[in-house]
């Protein structure tokens, strides 16, 4: 309470400063680095999140499914699954799938051109300066990135790419087009027009954000022929895990001997056509009684 309290006099007396990050590496499975904020910066990472989200998620599309009440995961590859078989006419026609990834999306988001994004909807000086000072605490180079692991990172994201969002649904009116995070799909029947939309796309996102789409994630191929996305290969009748999560997951079951993990591995695979994979990992591990 008393931590509670002097941060509440610091932000009151217009004396807040962010301190530095903790940093750490992780595999998951790429190489990631995590900057970890002290106690007192992540409460106040909390408190904006929760007055900023309910203002901004309002604005956000119904195919953006990353770090959203409601969406996720799960939602995003149904969905996928769901579009896919509507243009394809049950599998009956060609469904086209354009895929791409913005190259390190949170390392380039750009300061100037986030700020400007929430002062739009954000009249409010203090909170301006507050956020302000929750976004200049971090940079990669100057002017430019986010923190992986602040909580205000994962909506601040969330809020520049709704930019590109929006440009896509109402200026292309591109109407089959599903995000998560900085992974985004386009479907359509015909081949051509993905192939045209492409660069409209990076033209936007350097022109507007000044991203860069990474120029070896960007893959044009029919539904019918397996499509990577968000973990899964995706099939007109079915979906299976990627053969390096399986590894990976069997790899770490290997050493990791907890109820917990089997089962959360078990959750997730429900979500896909592995019961083979499901079969191998009930029998990892002796029977828990």
């Amino acid at each position: 309470m008393e931590n509670l309290l002097g941060l509440y006099a610091r932000l009151a007396g217009f004396s807040y400063r962010h301190k530095q990050y903790q940093t750490f590496t992780i595999c998951d499975p790429k190489t990631r680095r995590i900057h970890k904020a002290t106690v007192a910066d992540r409460m106040l990472h909390r408190a904006v999140y929760r007055k900023l989200y309910p203002l901004f998620d309002p604005t956000f599309i119904a195919d953006s499914f990353s770090c959203r009440v409601g969406k996720g995961t799960h939602k995003a590859i149904d969905r996928f699954q769901a579009v896919a078989w509507k243009i394809s006419h049950n599998h009956h026609q060609t469904a086209w799938v354009l895929k791409c990834d913005i190259r390190k999306f949170f390392a380039s988001i750009d300061h100037r051109i986030l700020l400007d994004i929430l002062y739009r909807q954000l009249n409010d000086e203090h909170l301006r300066r507050l956020l302000q000072t929750i976004i200049h605490s971090f940079h990669v180079q100057p002017g430019k990135g986010l923190p992986l692991g602040n909580l205000t990172s994962q909506l601040f994201a969330n809020i520049y790419m709704n930019e590109f969002d929006q440009f896509v649904k109402h200026q292309l009116r591109f109407k089959h087009y599903i995000r998560y995070a900085d992974d985004f799909v386009f479907l359509s029947k015909d081949r051509c027009e993905l192939e045209s939309l492409l660069p409209v796309v990076r033209s936007f996102l350097d022109r507007q954000l000044r991203l860069e789409l990474h120029p070896l994630k960007i893959e044009l191929r029919t539904f019918s022929s397996g499509v990577d996305f968000l973990g899964w290969i995706h099939f007109p009748d079915h979906r299976v895990l990627r053969t390096t999560t399986k590894r990976r997951m069997l790899q770490h079951l290997s050493t990791d001997f907890k109820e917990e993990s089997r089962q959360s591995y078990l959750g997730l695979l429900k979500h896909g056509n592995a019961k083979k994979l499901q079969s191998d990992i009930i029998n990892s591990l002796p029977p828990v009684y």
